[in-house]
């Protein structure tokens, strides 16, 4: 998660804090299908999602000592997407996605050989996810309206690796990748993040970096199917 965007160099057991905002400039790609209706393509790149985004919300805290890691992050996106077609354009669609994700992790270090400056966590932990679409499909020359919406709720376990990397006193390296669902709720959920990032003072850090969440998730005729991925950049207050 974008949330990690602070060096490994913790000398004690003295517990550390960090609160991170940041922006996913995200695109998805996948199935979407709501309860009466076949599951419908979706590719919204991430040029498309940012013009036809509502609302988004995106931050995390993180508490670290030298051995323990927790981490909680939190996204918000609200995305209306539109397209018309057909002869003389009569077909519209539209599509519109409201998604909240909170994730939740308990990392500790492994003792493995890795170089100085450098950290590597197993982590257990949890994603909960929210999900409101409503799909509408409307035609300017035949009297028939097709719409449909559902809500959904679900939670995944979740295992990974998180790697800190202190390249030097400025300049550091994370990477992070879990695994989860295993049938609990989703049939598969994963993620995968790798970020570069820079310490202006001792209290404020950015970073920029690359991130994809990919989940496979049905329940009665809902279906979502989708990955989730791209740049994001974040600022982070160190206290």
């Amino acid at each position: 998660m974008p949330v990690a965007t602070g060096p490994v160099e913790i000398p004690s057991s003295d517990w550390r804090y960090q609160l991170t905002f940041y922006g996913w400039l995200t695109g998805l790609n996948g199935h979407v299908g709501v309860r009466g209706l076949p599951p419908a393509n979706v590719d919204i790149s991430a040029k498309d999602a940012l013009e036809d985004l509502d609302g988004a919300l995106m931050g995390s805290f993180l508490a670290q000592n030298d051995k323990w890691t927790l981490l909680f992050d939190l996204i918000y996106t609200d995305v209306t997407s539109q397209a018309t077609f057909g002869p003389l354009g009569g077909s519209t669609a539209r599509l519109g996605l409201t998604q909240v994700i909170v994730q939740g992790l308990a990392g500790y270090a492994l003792p493995v050989g890795l170089p100085e400056g450098a950290t590597l966590s197993g982590t257990v932990g949890f994603r909960y996810q929210h999900l409101d679409s409503d799909f509408n499909f409307t035609n300017a020359y035949v009297p028939l309206a097709i719409s449909s919406s559902g809500t959904q709720d679900w939670i995944d376990p979740t295992v990974g690796l998180f790697l800190q990397y202190k390249i030097n006193d400025k300049w550091f390296f994370n990477a992070l990748g879990d695994v989860g669902g295993f049938g609990v709720s989703s049939k598969l959920t994963a993620q995968g993040f790798a970020s570069l990032g820079y310490m202006w003072t001792d209290s404020l850090s950015t970073a920029i970096g690359y991130r994809a969440i990919y989940t496979d998730y049905e329940d009665g005729g809902f279906v979502y199917d989708v990955t989730q991925h791209g740049v994001f950049i974040s600022a982070a207050y160190h206290f």
